[in-house]
């Protein structure tokens, strides 16, 4: 029931015991199958580019505001710039079977004082898109953001063009807020920018949904999922 004020005014309601989120600043988030490191060039970025490289075509960049990359040499100054930032603070998807970085992933637009963050600057390698490890790099990186910083609401934005983006952003349990339109310019072309969220009050079920995904009994002598992820209820 919505409360009401004594102007008979209907109010949101009272956040009690409220204190400000944490910003983020884990070094390395450790899990079953990947672990997520503070981007590092002199330690990722050889393999990051390879494993970039290795897609049969740049399709991959297409939504993003940077890349593709032709050369090395100009994806390592591109991470060299964006290392030292704390926000968006980019973190490296380290496979834990091989060692080798296989894609970035970043939180951004971080609202301490409101509970407010965002996972975006999601690039994952051919070599990462659809396995266990990816799955759980978001785990991981939800899991800080809700059990470790305090945040109030993840927020996930996409090109609204972007379908793998947007089913990826279902999957994961966020909640499809609408679409703000002719948001913002990307690489010369006008983007309606899709908004999603999860909050602090649907992580738990979305955090259970995870962890039985996760576990190794959910996967086949071949690595297939036996169930899928379920986020919802």
């Amino acid at each position: 029931m919505t409360e009401v004020n004594e102007f008979g005014q209907p109010v949101g309601d009272v956040v009690r015991d409220w204190s400000p989120a944490q910003r983020p600043a884990a070094e390395t988030l450790r899990g079953r199958y990947s672990t997520l490191e503070r981007l590092d060039p002199a330690r990722h970025a050889d393999d990051l580019y390879d494993a970039y490289a290795a897609a049969p075509d740049a399709r991959d960049w297409t939504y993003l505001g940077v890349g593709p990359f032709t050369v090395r040499e100009e994806y390592h100054d591109w991470a060299q710039g964006v290392a030292s930032s704390t926000d968006p603070r980019h973190y490296a998807v380290v496979n834990n079977t091989t060692g080798r970085a296989l894609g970035t992933l970043a939180l951004m637009r971080q609202d301490p004082d409101n509970g407010v963050i965002e996972v975006g600057w999601v690039t994952f390698s051919r070599a990462l898109q659809r396995t266990r490890a990816s799955t759980e790099a978001h785990y991981l990186l939800m899991r800080y953001v809700f059990d470790q910083l305090g945040y109030r609401r993840c927020e996930w934005k996409c090109d609204s063009l972007n379908a793998p983006s947007r089913r990826a952003a279902a999957r994961l349990g966020f909640t499809d807020e609408g679409t703000f339109r002719q948001a913002v310019i990307v690489k010369g072309r006008s983007r309606d920018t899709a908004w999603f969220s999860l909050t602090d009050g649907e992580w738990p079920g979305v955090r259970a949904g995870f962890e039985a995904w996760l576990e190794p009994s959910n996967f086949d002598d071949d690595g297939r999922q036996l169930s899928p992820l379920r986020t919802r209820a």
